[in-house]
């Protein structure tokens, strides 16, 4: 009888390409990874992996065991999904992934209420600039910001919330420099190796000089306040903060929609329902702030 943990081994390293980044990709050691393969080709009685120069090969036997693996994998996928839904407690692991902005500067203190509601759940939020894969399971709940619908896997299923706007935003102290006639220049604050964006000459500031660059939003956050320049960032960042300001002439811009995604039978969850009700309702409420429309232009 087949192990199913020797046949995650076995596509882990098919998948991969190398014993080494198997390895790093389950968490283990190197020779785990040689035992457990070693293990598998035994019980088959066959040998699965060509070894060479570049890394590990499947044989002929190894590309027919791969497609039979690969069915196990989708049943054992479907298996939990199944199990999982018919979970109506309101307690146990509940995993949301969405953008650092999003957690940061909008719905931490909403699942900060959402903990207090329901002490049994055991949130995880997972804020990363990453997308993560729902139908492996690598989260239960997605906040996405999504400028195609159609880009939108079909095996998802979605709750439409706000649109998000952003505008463009810099220091008031700078604003107020500017207005009195200071020369020094007003840098366009950018992410990323990308040249001097469009919205830099537009507006009655206008940034002029090269790109201050930073390495990631929070830092673009910073350097802004600090009048390096100016930048562009979602309406409910830039308005909330006392210290920024949007830049006048600027106009605002349509990031794209805010969607609440769920997969399959976890969506059918007592804990993923209660969620996902919740956050609909508080980013609804959030969409005059979300839409920049919550605080007039300075």
């Amino acid at each position: 009888m087949t192990d199913w943990d020797d046949v995650r081994y076995f596509l882990t390293v098919a998948r991969e390409g190398s014993v080494r980044a198997a390895a790093e990709r389950l968490g283990v050691n190197h020779a785990t990874v040689l035992r457990r393969i070693a293990q598998f080709e035994e019980r088959l009685g066959v040998q699965i992996f060509e070894k060479l120069p570049s890394g590990y090969r499947l044989t002929a036997a190894g590309e027919e065991v791969l497609e039979f693996a690969d069915q196990m994998e989708a049943s054992s996928r479907l298996l939990e999904t199944r199990v999982f839904g018919r979970d109506q407690h309101a307690r146990g692991l509940l995993r949301v992934t969405l953008p650092p902005f999003l957690a940061a500067h909008l719905l931490m203190p909403d699942f900060a209420d959402f903990a207090r509601l329901h002490p049994d759940i055991e949130m995880e939020i997972l804020s990363s600039g990453e997308v993560a894969n729902l139908t492996n399971r690598d989260a239960d709940v997605a906040i996405r910001i999504v400028v195609n619908r159609r880009a939108l896997p079909l095996n998802l299923h979605g709750l439409m919330g706000p649109q998000l706007f952003g505008g463009v935003y810099m220091s008031r102290s700078l604003l107020a420099a500017w207005r009195a006639g200071a020369s020094g220049p007003v840098r366009p604050i950018v992410i990323g190796d990308h040249g001097t964006p469009d919205w830099a000459s537009k507006g009655e500031v206008g940034a002029t000089g090269v790109p201050f660059r930073t390495p990631d939003a929070e830092a673009q956050i910073a350097a802004a306040q600090q009048g390096i320049g100016m930048t562009t960032l979602p309406c409910f960042v830039g308005d909330a903060d006392p210290l920024l300001v949007r830049a006048p002439g600027a106009d605002l811009h349509m990031g794209g929609t805010l969607w609440l995604l769920t997969q399959g039978e976890t969506r059918k969850t007592k804990r993923v329902r209660l969620f996902t009700e919740f956050v609909a309702r508080r980013l609804a409420a959030y969409a005059p702030l979300l839409a920049g429309r919550s605080i007039p232009n300075d």
